[in-house]
Order: structure tokens, then sequence, then C-alpha cells
């Protein structure tokens, strides 16, 4: 049986970040999400995948971002959540954007794929 590890998933997403801060998000995370796939926002939007990856692109980028305290949960012999607290800023935002985060993965025919992503805002 597959399963799925942090030293999997930790790298993914933080290539999923590297694509936000370049413009990249639709591209990357329309390949990595499943066909019914979402994404639970802090502003209250549920986008599916056709919207992430139309949309995605067009959004301001992030000029960087850190994540800590990385844990994973494992929902299966082939699937895993990570869940992690993310700082990221935009260039001229007062203050960056804290929240938890919660990225749900599945081994689909040999590859791992996005199945849920989440959002918790954190308020300091």
């Amino acid at each position: 049986m597959a399963t799925v590890t942090l030293n999997d998933l930790l790298p993914l997403e933080h290539r999923g970040w590297d694509a936000l801060c370049s413009a990249r998000g639709g591209t990357f995370y329309g390949e990595l999400m499943t066909d019914d796939a979402v994404m639970v926002l802090v502003n209250g939007m549920v986008l599916d995948r056709d919207t992430v990856a139309s949309t995605l692109d067009h959004a301001p980028p992030w000029s960087e971002y850190h994540l800590d305290d990385a844990r994973l949960v494992p929902t299966g012999t082939d699937a895993a959540a990570l869940v992690y607290t993310a700082t990221a800023s935009r260039t001229g935002d007062p203050e960056p954007f804290t929240a938890l985060m919660s990225s749900h993965y599945r081994l689909l025919d040999g590859r791992i794929r996005m199945t849920l992503y989440q959002q918790t805002t954190i308020t300091h």
C-alpha cells in the first residue's frame, strides 16, 4: 500500500506558494487539484477546480510567505492532510495575512492530487 508522507506534501505545498508568488497559481493548482476538489477561503468563497484554474493566475501575487508548524494528519493508506500556519504578505498591504491552512491530498494513479484546501484566519 502506498502512503503519503510529510516529506511528500510539504515540498508540494511550497511549490504551490511559489506559484502564487509568481502569478502561476491557477496553472499550478489547476493541474494539482482533482476534478471535484474545492478551495474554501477565509472570505467565505468556495472555488471549484475550474474557477481556481481560470482565476488564480490573475490574483495579485504574494511577495513572501512562511509556513510554520507543519504536521501530517493521515486520513487513509493513500491520503493525508497537511496542516500548517501560513504567513504571507503582498507589496503595499499594511499587515501580513496569517491563517491556519489545511490541504488534503490523495494518491491517485501514482500521483499526489489535492482534494480539498481550507483556510482559517488568525487574528492577532
